[in-house]
C-alpha cells in the first residue's frame, strides 16, 4: 500500500545518498555538477515557473527535479551509489553537512544572479 510517510523517507534517503555521492571521488565531475544543480534547484525558493501559477506552477517541481535525480543516479557508478544508499540509511545527516549544503545552494544562486546581471548589463548597454 502507498504511504506518504514511506515515500518521504525514501526521498530523504535518496537526497542524502546524492549528497554522499557528491563527496565521493569516484563520481565523475559532470555527475557532481548535475547533483549540485538539482539539489540546489530542489531546495531553492526560486523556481523557473512560480508555484502560484495554477497547475503548471508545480509542474516544474514534478518533472524537472525527478528527471534530474534520475539522470544523476544513472551517472553515478552502481557500486558507489549502493554504498551511498547504505550510508544514507544508517547515518544521520550531520549539522555541519546541512550548513555546507545550504552554503553551496546560496553560492550557486549568487553566481547565477551575477551572470544574469552581467548579461542584462551587456544587453541594455548594447541597446
Amino acid at each position: 500500500m502507498f504511504s506518504w510517510r514511506e515515500k518521504a523517507e525514501q526521498l530523504k534517503n535518496e537526497t542524502y545518498a546524492l549528497y554522499l555521492a557528491f563527496r565521493d571521488p569516484r563520481v565523475p565531475w559532470y555527475a557532481k555538477v548535475l547533483i549540485a544543480g538539482i539539489v540546489g534547484y530542489a531546495l531553492s525558493p526560486i523556481d523557473l515557473i512560480p508555484d502560484f501559477i495554477p497547475v503548471i506552477g508545480y509542474l516544474d517541481d514534478m518533472i524537472i527535479v525527478p528527471a534530474g535525480v534520475y539522470l544523476a543516479l544513472k551517472m553515478i557508478p552502481a557500486e558507489v551509489l549502493e554504498e551511498c544508499r547504505m550510508k544514507a540509511k544508517t547515518e544521520a545527516m550531520e549539522s555541519k553537512s546541512k550548513w555546507l549544503i545550504a552554503g553551496i545552494i546560496v553560492l550557486i544562486w549568487i553566481i547565477a544572479a551575477y551572470i544574469v546581471f552581467k548579461v542584462l548589463t551587456v544587453v541594455l548597454n548594447a541597446a
